[in-house]
């Protein structure tokens, strides 16, 4: 009989009243990570699906891919199954072992077995990067500190091949401090039509208020083509969440 991978587990990690902690992904939240990012990201299922689309439109054959802070390969299996040949390496790369763990758990589920993907469990900050045609940070670079996300940028950018690209997913801050209320008012009505509650929403942003830090479209374009990343603009948005692409 042929194995069917379980449902996602619902998240309610936030859902009674706990002390305040700062968001670690770990063992719980990887449990129910799936249910957790498609509730939590307007258009989160479109931008995998996109992701695929443009890995196979920019891939160029022999060289790698690589899919950093790739949490449960979300991008990762989006990019694998769109791209119509297996004359490439994609590294998945997380540096939490609960995520990984899972990760080689789903790439072993029928589908999926025999997949050019290899997982690495490991910093993103300092892996090599080289013979890249396409390197995506889906909703990663925010959990990065700030004061390394020039440098991670720039040494992806030199990883690329010429014409390469790169796919840059963030929650983002509006530099209009109106309408970065209003977007981020909508957003949590977005939550809780999800099914959220408020007290899941208010512990939740507490708990990755010192975790995942936002910066506008601006900053990052700026960063983006200070690497030599000369095409950069935004394919997606919805609220305050975006996703780039930057080609080399």
């Amino acid at each position: 009989m042929s194995k069917h991978p379980k449902p996602p587990r619902h998240d309610n990690l936030f859902a009674t009243p706990q002390q305040r902690s700062d968001f670690v992904f770990d063992d719980k939240v990887a449990d129910v990570f799936s249910d957790m990012i498609n509730r939590s990201v307007p258009g989160y299922a479109t931008i995998l699906s996109m992701i695929g689309v443009l890995a196979a439109r920019y891939h160029q054959p022999g060289t790698r891919i690589y899919d950093l802070g790739c949490s449960l390969g979300g991008a990762s299996l989006a990019m694998a199954h769109q791209i119509g040949h297996d004359d490439f390496e994609l590294h998945a790369i997380d540096n939490s072992p609960a995520m990984i763990r899972r990760l080689v758990k789903i790439l072993d589920e029928p589908g999926h077995r025999g997949l050019p993907i290899q997982t690495h469990c490991d910093d993103i900050c300092d892996i090599e990067i080289h013979d890249a045609s396409v390197v995506v940070l889906n909703f990663t670079l925010q959990f990065v500190a700030p004061q390394r996300r020039t440098e991670l940028i720039q040494r992806i950018a030199q990883g690329l091949k010429p014409g390469g690209i790169l796919i840059l997913s963030e929650k983002i801050m509006l530099p209009d401090a109106q309408l970065n209320a209003l977007f981020i008012d909508l957003y949590h009505e977005f939550k809780q039509i999800q099914g959220y509650s408020a007290l899941e929403v208010a512990q939740k942003r507490a708990a990755l208020e010192n975790v995942l830090i936002p910066e506008s479209i601006e900053t990052h374009i700026t960063r983006l083509r200070e690497a030599g990343l000369h095409s950069c603009d935004v394919w997606f948005q919805c609220f305050n969440f975006c996703s780039m692409v930057a080609v080399r």
